[in-house]
């Protein structure tokens, strides 16, 4: 399979997850606070860290299965499991520094830019 198609082909199967996810969080979970975020985040993280175990250390899925799996399911499903992968993996590699400035750019400059994204768009 073309690595492209392997990476449309999950990211579509990916969005659809994370779109069920939401239905069933809503059906189960007050609307108060973002129950399908919090779901979709916690339960991405561990399935990126379980397969990046199988694929990288265990040689148990080959390059196509990786990419369709953690780029393209995981990352149709949340991108917040590569934020995680990619965090902890720059703290193992003896890297805390990085890791930090990881999780201080992603959270805030994110913040940030949605809070930015929002004034543009009251202004327009």
């Amino acid at each position: 399979m073309l690595p492209w198609l392997a990476v449309g082909i999950g990211g579509a199967l990916g969005s659809s997850l994370r779109y069920g996810a939401n239905l069933l969080a809503q059906r189960h979970w007050p609307a108060a606070f973002p129950w399908a975020t919090l779901l979709v985040n916690v339960t991405g993280c561990f399935a990126i860290g379980l397969l990046a175990v199988l694929a990288d250390e265990r040689g148990s899925l080959g390059p196509n299965t990786r990419l369709f799996l953690l780029v393209g399911v995981l990352g149709g499903y949340t991108t917040f499991s590569s934020f995680g992968y990619e965090t902890l993996s720059l703290a193992g590699a003896g890297h805390p520094g990085w890791a930090l400035a990881n999780v201080v750019g992603q959270v805030g400059l994110g913040l940030l830019a949605v809070w930015a994204g929002m004034a543009a768009g009251r202004v327009l």
